[in-house]
């Protein structure tokens, strides 16, 4: 019998976390652009971050995966220890809305539900059509899964070790927060370990009195899993999973002593053992942060004490991490972030590289190559990341501009090699001692500027997705072409005229080839900006 409930009981459970997945993914999808501008109003005020945290956690379903998110998030460099703060303690509260949702006991039309939205998912023309039938069918599954775990539970009732077990959980609340701990450890979600709660209830098997105190520890347990994210990562990620480890301490040490009036204020509201448990759940996570949010300064440094060290200097991703493939919708507004961090690096290259060739500075040309370098650790680094997003479930107009960044960092890191040419050209120049004619610097300068200009508005139009922009680069990169042209057939006539040197004029024809190639890889940076309006 032990095995057959153990089956069953390890089946619904599946079933349930899968459905949670499975709904959770298809209210990403559906509320995609809004999440997108979720972290443009994510401010260092604190309340904001709350409201961002439980909002986020109630479309993922997950507060373990929200916090793995912000880990990630603080890990490159895009959200202080503030901010993470006020996250954290949003998505234990968001955390709450699976229980809600089970404590509505909606098994009996679960398979009708789930119906539906399979046949939205198999026969629906819109893509919106598809995404209600994902939510419909994990919405289903979830029921379903918490049905056979209810089920499997039943004659748990018969077996004397196990009331022994529960009358023992009673007796001592440490022992109970021990147990959440453990369970929600080894699941990973505390949505899932709630919805055992809940079916143990749902058989009368635990009563409100031995469920709080499993409760607190599950919110204590569920810290595990941004733990484990967090190993690797910089001090301020690793200080990020700390406090989301503090501030379950600190409520579940508050509320360990007053179980008794927690039993009586849920109890006044009414219903069955089920939805009282999801509204202590509700009460315990809400007034943790009410409670603590003011003093979340002192939480972030209690994090600092406990993680001490100084942060080393970055020069890899700063907008990016594989946490935040979490969330898709969200990477890939990071993802765009990062491509135009690498093209400001390409431009500054660029910019360092010509200064250098016209100046003979050398210290420039030292600094054109140390970001060449780092242009081109992006590059690898981003390609890697776009592949991940890639397979990450994307819409199609999120897997268009994904497309686009592929081909976009392709054409920046060709930028940066085109710099690189034209150091080692003024490094050429230098060493052979070559001069230019006057008129040679002035047509140089002429073009180089003009190039500059147009890789700083490439740069520019990717960033602000400015289609008016984009396409006036489109007419420029013909100008340029006609310039080369220009500049090589009077460089020739003054070859001719013996108005310049032989050797000298090599190195000027080298140079504004690239700076040709430069503008046709800008060219190709504003046609991936204008497919996103087609798109």
């Amino acid at each position: 019998m032990t095995v057959k409930i153990a089956f069953e009981f390890l089946g619904g459970l599946a079933l349930f976390i899968y459905g949670m997945n499975v709904m959770g993914s298809g209210l990403q999808k559906a509320a995609g652009e809004r999440m997108k501008r979720l972290l443009e109003i994510l401010t260092t005020k604190r309340i904001m971050g709350l409201l961002v945290g439980a909002l986020i956690t109630a479309i993922i379903q997950s507060s373990s995966a929200t916090t793995v998110m912000v880990v990630g998030f603080v890990n490159a460099g895009l959200m202080s220890l503030m901010q993470a703060a006020g996250v954290i303690m949003g998505a234990n509260i968001g955390t709450t809305v699976t229980a809600q949702l089970v404590a509505f006991k909606l098994t009996d039309i679960a398979p009708v539900v789930v119906a539906v939205g399979v046949a939205l998912l198999l026969f629906g023309s819109k893509r919106r059509h598809r995404q209600l039938g994902e939510i419909l069918t994990g919405f289903g599954i979830l029921f379903i899964g918490m049905h056979l775990m209810s089920s499997s539970m039943k004659p748990l009732r018969e077996l004397e070790a196990f009331s022994d077990i529960m009358k023992g959980l009673g007796r001592n609340r440490f022992l109970g927060v021990l147990a959440g701990f453990a369970i929600t450890a080894i699941i990973q979600s505390s949505s899932a370990s709630i919805g055992i709660l809940q079916a143990l209830a749902a058989n009368n098997l635990i009563t409100l009195q031995v469920a709080l105190p499993i409760l607190y520890g599950q919110n204590i347990g569920t810290c595990v899993t941004a733990l484990i994210s967090s190993i690797g990562t910089n001090l301020n990620a690793r200080r990020a999973a700390v406090i989301h480890v503090i501030f379950n301490i600190i409520g579940t040490a508050i509320f360990i002593w007053i179980t008794g009036p927690v039993i009586t204020l849920v109890s006044h509201f009414g219903g069955d053992t089920m939805r009282q448990i999801a509204n202590a759940h509700t009460f315990f996570n809400v007034t943790n942060a009410i409670v603590q949010l003011p003093f979340a300064a002192f939480i972030v440094m209690a994090s600092r004490r406990l993680v001490p060290g100084e942060e080393e200097s970055e020069t890899g991703l700063k907008y990016l991490d594989r946490r935040i493939l979490e969330t898709p919708s969200i990477a890939v507004v990071q993802a765009v972030k990062e491509v135009v961090r690498m093209g400001r690096i390409a431009q500054n290259t660029l910019h360092d590289a010509l200064r250098g060739f016209m100046d003979e500075d050398e210290k420039s040309l030292e600094s054109a190559l140390e970001k060449e370098k780092q242009v081109n650790r992006l590059e690898r680094e981003m390609t890697q990341f776009l592949i991940d997003l890639a397979n990450s479930g994307l819409s199609s107009a999120e897997n268009d501009i994904v497309t686009g960044l592929f081909h976009t960092i392709n054409d920046i890191e060709r930028i940066g090699d085109h710099a690189e040419n034209i150091v080692e050209l003024s490094q050429y120049k230098i060493d052979n001692r070559l001069v230019f004619s006057d008129m040679g610097k002035e047509e140089f300068q002429r073009m180089a500027d003009y190039v500059y200009s147009m890789v700083e508005d490439a740069v520019t139009a990717l960033e602000k997705s400015d289609f008016a922009l984009a396409r006036s680069i489109r007419s420029r990169e013909d100008e340029v072409d006609t310039m080369e042209r220009e500049l090589r057939l009077g460089h020739i006539n003054r070859l001719n005229n013996h108005q310049c040197m032989p050797s000298a004029g090599i190195v000027f024809l080298d140079a504004i080839s690239n700076l040709e190639r430069i503008g046709d890889h800008c060219s190709n940076i504003s046609l991936a900006v204008l497919d996103r309006e087609k798109g």
